[in-house]
């Protein structure tokens, strides 16, 4: 079998091989972070209820990759979802984790996302990657959840803007970064949604201005796309169109592959529960409050008795009065 003649190949057909050769090296669009094994395996424990197993094997990754945020981000993810089921209630009728003052166990989970700023930073000063600007402004992100929940409205502010920027680094260097989009679309739906008087407040603290319709559809490309946010956004969308539209048949349809995908996580059920008790779907939400009673929790936690405690709070008070 002879080879081609290289050189014969007029200039056009060169450009298009070299176009094709290049094409084929480049991730797919909103495909730029590839997760180890061991980093997605501990996703899925997070997302299915078991936190102290997602972190026992983050322990393993960070040991291995110490200068890689990745691990310590996924850390503090699994941390905000033991904090966030430990300090869930009912307040409007609607089940979430409301504001709670400062607690002595923030301080790990702070150290965990400045951490995760810090080893970005180091790797942006040797490479400027649309992946360490996720990964910043992820954990500026991680931050902001926590200030909300302590309700530190000025560190919250500070905070969503940090992540706004370096997501935004993020998209300058690959505009089809689906993580970095929702990230983005996170910022713009919650500073929109804030009351004309934090407004006010927001113009002349300098805080970017956001956009709710266009934070959606970001935080839909995190959903459709993300490797980082897809179960995130869901959540956050859902709870955000009841919390803040009202809309709980849509919420509802954004939320059902949650509960459907990971059954064994309380939060989940008990969103489904709070959407179908709102829409007066009697016996589906008790299917879902039933459902979070039933999840097992996990030895060596020191949140999930607490957080046990809350879930069968919630639950039995909703089946016993409907609300």
């Amino acid at each position: 079998m002879s080879l081609p003649n290289f050189r014969s190949l007029s200039a056009p057909l060169w450009v298009a091989i070299c176009t094709l050769l290049l094409a084929s090296a480049r991730p797919a669009p909103g495909q730029t972070l590839v997760l180890a094994p061991d980093a997605s395996q501990a996703m899925q424990k997070i997302y299915s209820g078991d936190t102290p197993g997602a972190i026992a094997l983050l322990k393993t990754f960070q040991a291995s990759q110490p200068e890689n945020p990745l691990g310590f981000l996924l850390e503090a993810e699994a941390s905000w979802w033991q904090i966030y089921c430990a300090n869930s209630s009912v307040k409007y009728g609607m089940i979430d984790a409301w504001k709670r003052g400062k607690k002595p166990e923030d301080e790990s989970y702070l150290a965990l996302a400045d951490q995760v700023i810090d080893l970005s930073r180091i790797q942006l000063e040797k490479s400027n990657t649309a992946e360490m600007h996720v990964y910043a402004g992820t954990g500026y992100a991680l931050k902001a959840r926590l200030f909300a929940l302590q309700g530190e409205n000025r560190a919250v502010a500070r905070a969503g803007v940090s992540a706004r920027t370096e997501f935004l680094h993020a998209l300058e260097i690959d505009p089809q970064n689906a993580d970095a989009t929702a990230g983005l679309g996170l910022y713009n739906y919650y500073v929109d949604s804030l009351s004309s008087a934090v407004k006010v407040l927001r113009f002349f603290m300098g805080i970017p201005g956001g956009d709710r319709k266009e934070g959606i559809r970001q935080m839909q490309v995190g959903i459709d796309r993300g490797i980082l946010t897809p179960v995130e956004m869901r959540f956050y969308l859902a709870k955000n169109l009841r919390n803040f539209d009202f809309q709980y048949e849509r919420a509802l349809l954004v939320a059902e592959p949650l509960s459907a995908r990971y059954p064994q996580n309380p939060v989940f059920q008990l969103l489904m529960g709070n959407l179908n008790a709102e829409l007066g779907r009697t016996e589906n939400a008790a299917h879902h409050f039933r459902a979070a009673l039933e999840t097992s929790p996990h030895a060596d936690c020191p949140f999930c008795p607490r957080c046990e405690a809350r879930v069968h709070e919630i639950a039995r008070t909703f089946l016993e009065t409907g609300r």
